[in-house]
């Protein structure tokens, strides 16, 4: 069965960004998917973050193309009414972390990727950085 991997809004802006010394991991990551090697998901709002914090930096127009792109790579997890029960109900300190944990888990994904790991420590699924996951992979 192909593993389910969802992406952290900070991986989504990584990749979509071209972000000096992250992109590479990132960009691994989802050649792995183009490939069907895994099946990468991120959250509705990672999609939506990213489209702000990158529309800053560029047209609109722009990231809307880059953004179009992205989704024939990586699938977008659950945000539901029950994703936001969990995430208001938990102990996260961090809102948005604590929706993209219930979405993460609501899509049946079998790992975190982001490079906060400490934001997700008390995750039921495995919580990683690129650089860690991709290593895992080679061995």
């Amino acid at each position: 069965m192909m593993q389910k991997i969802f992406l952290d809004t900070n991986i989504v802006i990584d990749f979509l960004g071209n972000r000096e010394h992250f992109y590479e991991s990132s960009a691994k990551i989802l050649t792995l998917a183009d490939k069907k090697k895994i099946k990468v998901f991120t959250s509705p709002t990672s999609i939506a973050n990213a489209y702000y914090i990158l529309s800053r930096h560029e047209s609109s127009k722009i990231v809307l193309e880059k953004i179009r792109k992205f989704k024939l790579l990586c699938h977008i997890s659950i945000m539901d009414d029950e994703v936001i029960e969990k995430a208001i109900n938990s102990d996260f300190k961090d809102f948005e972390d604590s929706m993209q944990y219930f979405s993460a888990i609501a899509t049946n994904c079998d790992i975190i990727i982001t490079r906060n790991e400490k934001d997700f420590k008390n995750a039921l699924i495995p919580v990683m950085n690129p650089e860690s996951y991709l290593k895992i992979l080679r061995k």
